[in-house]
Parts: C-alpha cells; structure tokens; sequence
C-alpha cells in the first residue's frame, strides 16, 4: 500500500490486562473475592495474557498502517516488550476515563462505555480487543464510507423475535453475552422500531466518538448507570452492540451481514488454528479464549502467531 487518501483520521483503541500480574491480580482478589472462576463473565480466559497485543500490533503496521494513533487502554499496566515512546502509541490509565465510582473495574463492559473520553481520541476510531487482528491489507473505507459513517459488521445468526421474556426463560442464566445482546436489540426496537437480529461480529468495530457519546449519555444513560458497580462482567450490563444497533435505527451507521470469509472467530479450545485460518484467509480474524479454554490449548497462541505474523513490528523494543 503506498498512499490512501481519507478526508478524516482514524485512531485505533485497544482494551489491553496483564491478567498474570500478581499486582493486578492480587487488587482484583480484594474487589472481587477472587481472582477468576469458570462462570461466563469472570474466567480466566477474561484476563489472561497470550500476549496477542504484540502480533495484533504487528498486523496493524502490515495491513492498515494508515491507522494515526494507538490508545492501549488499561489498569496501571503496560506491556514490557512495547516501544512505549512510539509516536503512535498512547496508553491510558483507567483512572483517566471511568468515573471515580467505577473503580476498580475488571469489567470490559464498563470500560468500554467510557472509551470516548479518551484525551485526544479522533472523531472516527476503530475499537479492539487484544486478540483480533487483521489479516488483509484494508483501507480506510472498509471501516467508514466517504462521509464518515461507519459500516457496521453483524452475523447472520437469527435472534428471533419471539416475545422477550420467552428469550430470556429459552436462553437461561448460562447465555450472559446473548442475553446482553437482546437486551440491546431489543430496547432499541422499542425505542426506535427496529429489531436487528444479527449478531456482532465479535471483532474490530468502527465508530463516530459523537455518536458514541451521545448513546452512552443519553440513549443508555439509565443501564449505563446501573451497571457502574459490576466490577466484573454482569447480567444487565450494556454490551456495545447497542450502541451500534441504536446507530442503525437513526441512520448513522451502515449494515454489512459477514461471514467467515470477512470476519473469523477462531476458538483456541476447539479449533485447529492455523487450518481454519487457511480455509477461510479472512479479512479479520480474533481468536477465542472463554470458560472452556484451558492452559494447554493456550499454549498454541504463540507459535501460531508467531507464523502468521513473524515479523517485529516498530512497536517493539
């Protein structure tokens, strides 16, 4: 890619933890009761560290160097082997965007509501995860159409539109990431009149920071608020699907079903990675690590990455 022309910037934001810091995780044990349990919101693939940033880091300089500035969002914490004076690279403390009351979190979905806060951050800004990387060059209008609009990439998995508290009772207390989805869709259809049935696309997401905003303070203000205490991932939380739902329904986002080929999630407890990853060569892909994860399939992350982005990037020392 030699040049690419765009009419505004584009920063790119991670959610970044250490969860193998005995400092972090010994704060987390005083907030919480413990340090992580096998329950959908608090495990231990929620914090631990395959040191995925570092080749997340590495496929952002190769495939859309384009991106203007990095924020790396975490809790007193920074990677040892970053470029810490990188001119892209900025790291923000929690303390400097969440609100006093919601510190200590340890819950992204809270941590996320405040990402617009972030001093300096562009109008137009991708949102990521440290384990989602991109994996073919992509310009800036991928992400935004000309005016600056955001695409915004669902899957095709069919949310029905049974009535609510039937969604609920069907899906039980072990479906904590759908259920929150739902509560998004749905709140936006009783607010705007559209229900959208697609599911995210679990990886990186484009946003206009106003529009961020504006969901976070006006349109979800109430579940926002509510759910400030929830040191860690909680029923009832606002996942950030709403947001991009709400963006939907008033015209300030565009539509875009995905499908493996575009966007890839590839499980560390079930996959083999480097043959999924080949079948589909996706544009985007984030590896899964949840509550059925274990220690030994996380021994595959390194030397997989280390494979499909073997080259050290600027960002490290």
């Amino acid at each position: 890619m030699d040049s690419i022309m765009q009419p505004f910037d584009i920063d790119l934001v991670y959610l970044w933890v250490d969860g193998d810091d005995p400092k972090w995780l010994e704060k987390k044990r005083q907030f919480t009761g413990k340090v992580a349990d096998y329950s959908e919101g608090n495990n231990k693939g929620r914090y631990v560290n395959n040191g995925e940033l570092k080749y997340s880091l590495r496929s952002v300089e190769k495939y859309v160097p384009w991106i203007r500035r990095i924020y790396i969002v975490t809790d007193n914490q920074y990677p040892g082997w970053l470029q810490r004076d990188h001119p892209k690279i900025r790291i923000i403390d929690h303390t400097e965007i969440l609100p006093e009351e919601a510190l200590p979190c340890f819950n992204s979905s809270v941590i996320e509501y405040f990402i617009y806060k972030i001093p300096g951050l562009s109008e137009h800004f991708l949102l990521a995860n440290d384990d989602m990387f991109f994996n073919k060059t992509l310009s800036p209008d991928y992400f935004f159409d000309k005016e600056g609009i955001p695409f915004v990439r669902l899957k095709r998995k069919f949310l029905g539109r049974w009535h609510y508290p039937l969604k609920r009772f069907l899906l039980g207390r072990q479906g904590q990431y759908i259920s929150k989805v739902l509560d998004g869709a749905s709140f936006v259809e009783k607010k705007f009149g559209t229900y959208y049935s697609g599911i995210p696309h679990h990886n990186v997401d484009a946003y206009v920071k106003s529009d961020y905003r504006y969901a976070v303070e006006h349109v979800f203000e109430e579940q926002v608020g509510r759910s400030l205490s929830s040191r860690t991932r909680m029923y009832g939380d606002q996942h950030r699907s709403a947001f991009s739902y709400y963006a939907l329904a008033v015209g300030r986002g565009h539509m875009k079903y995905v499908g493996n080929k575009e966007s890839n999630r590839l499980s560390l407890y079930r996959d083999n990675l480097e043959n999924r990853l080949n079948k589909y060569h996706p544009d985007l892909f984030c590896l899964n690590d949840n509550q059925r994860a274990r220690d030994k399939d996380r021994e595959k992350v390194k030397p997989f990455l280390e494979g499909v982005f073997p080259g050290k990037s600027s960002f490290e020392k």
